[in-house]
């Protein structure tokens, strides 16, 4: 009642920084709902639901379709899409903020603190730095990437459509959302090394978040960077690496796969499925006929995804990194949890574990919710649902089969995703600190 007189007094409503930037992509969502609605969107007629599911997919830089972008979609449409995923990429907060500075006004405390959540930082110094870094940094990397892939998609394709596609395919990429201007996604490029190779470097640089692109372009010697920007590097390269190793010894004898490829072409298809498995989406094989243990490898790296205030989702980098360090230290007797000789404050684990809980029980959640509504194979379900709340993109080719339920439950998790489900926790409880302690008691667990 005291919330709403101060509305009706004030007309402010005083709602918490995570509703307010949840708030934010909704109305994203929503406008980019009824652009694509619009009839000079497609070729042909696009249901209200079809264009709801799209703008939420690139909104929350997901990729994740109904319709096919290449055929569906008219060139205004494909521009709207990609819009809306280099809106939602960089954040709605990193344009008001820039705006904001750029016209010279003071950001309120309000402000402030939505910047605070969004950037995920906790000191109102940094958000100025913070997110010139994301705007400046996110502009100069695609526009290298655009050039390159223009110059080399001109030799089979017409100087404006190479840059069109280039350009539309860049912004995808590093924005880790996995739409793509041909039907069969990077099928065509699975043995082209440029291709393969910008994108997927496209894919890492979005994906290992801004503050260590920021931290390695200042201080650019190794001895010299911050241990969580050492951390993320070395955790990167590790998933890649596993992935890339294990995904080639697993599929290199399947016909379906990387059986029929030449020794270059299946290694660079077994890399390009590696580092597009742990956000982006884009594939250059037919992942319906991947083997289970790869599918399962896949699902594991959509889970854990990239970094902390990057264009990738997942539970992060660092939250799994935290937990491997928190159970080693549990087995070993150790009373500090270290990482790379700095302790990591018993609060930092306690939200790495509560990411984790929260995350696997959306997943356990709406797995068992779809193996209601669907008749589909139980690790497609699996894979599909992981994909939609890591926001990977990566389909297993049912997203387009499932019933309305189904996608209305995928759009949810896209939503969920891209916010991160420990910070709509936060945001939908009331956090009260309470003065009484209670006496320890011994639990029995493990």
């Amino acid at each position: 009642m005291q919330s709403y007189r101060r509305v009706r007094r004030t007309g402010l409503l005083r709602a918490s920084p995570p509703i307010v930037l949840a708030a934010g992509f909704l109305c994203l969502i929503l406008l980019g709902t009824l652009l694509l609605w619009l009839p000079i969107s497609g070729l042909g007629p696009i249901s209200l639901f079809q264009a709801f599911f799209m703008a939420t997919s690139a909104v929350t830089v997901t990729g994740l379709t109904i319709i096919d972008p290449a055929v569906a979609l008219s060139q205004f449409g494909q521009i709207v899409l990609i819009t809306l995923v280099q809106l939602g990429g960089l954040g709605f907060v990193t344009f008001a903020v820039i705006s904001a500075i750029t016209l010279g006004h003071r950001m309120s405390l309000q402000h402030q603190a939505l910047a605070l959540v969004a950037f995920n930082q906790t000191s109102v110094s940094k958000i100025r730095g913070t997110a010139f870094l994301v705007f400046k940094t996110s502009i100069a990397i695609e526009a290298i990437a655009a050039v390159v892939l223009t110059l080399w998609w001109w030799r089979d394709l017409p100087l404006l459509t190479a840059s069109y596609r280039a350009v539309f395919h860049t912004i995808a990429a590093f924005n880790n959302a996995g739409f793509s201007l041909f039907s069969s996604s990077l099928a065509q490029f699975v043995d082209d090394p440029v291709t393969v190779l910008t994108i997927s470097s496209l894919i890492i640089l979005g994906g290992i978040g801004f503050p260590v692109l920021g931290d390695i372009g200042n201080k650019k010697r190794w001895v010299t960077l911050l241990p969580y920007t050492k951390v993320i590097l070395l955790g990167t390269l590790t998933l890649n690496l596993v992935g890339f190793v294990s995904i080639w010894l697993l599929e290199s004898n399947n016909a379906g796969t990387l059986g029929a490829l030449s020794l270059p072409g299946q290694a660079l298809a077994a890399w390009m499925q590696s580092v597009t498995s742990r956000t982006a989406g884009f594939t250059t094989i037919d992942i319906t006929q991947l083997h289970d243990t790869s599918t399962l490898l896949i699902i594991m790296l959509m889970f854990i995804g990239g970094g902390s205030l990057s264009t990738a989702s997942g539970i992060k980098i660092g939250t799994f990194i935290v937990l491997l360090a928190a159970v080693y230290s549990y087995i070993f007797h150790k009373k500090e949890v270290v990482l790379l000789k700095r302790s990591i404050s018993p609060d930092t684990v306690q939200k790495s574990l509560a990411l984790v809980l929260v995350t696997g029980a959306l997943a356990f959640g709406s797995v068992l919710l779809m193996t209601i509504f669907e008749k589909a194979p139980f690790i497609s379900i699996l894979f599909e649902v992981v994909s939609a709340l890591s926001t990977t993109g990566m389909s297993r080719d049912l997203t387009p089969h499932l019933s309305l339920p189904s996608q209305a439950l995928l759009t949810v998790l896209m939503f969920v995703g891209r916010l991160g489900p420990l910070t709509l926790v936060y945001s939908l409880a009331t956090r009260k600190r309470s003065r009484v302690r209670y006496p320890e008691a011994d639990f029995q667990v493990g």
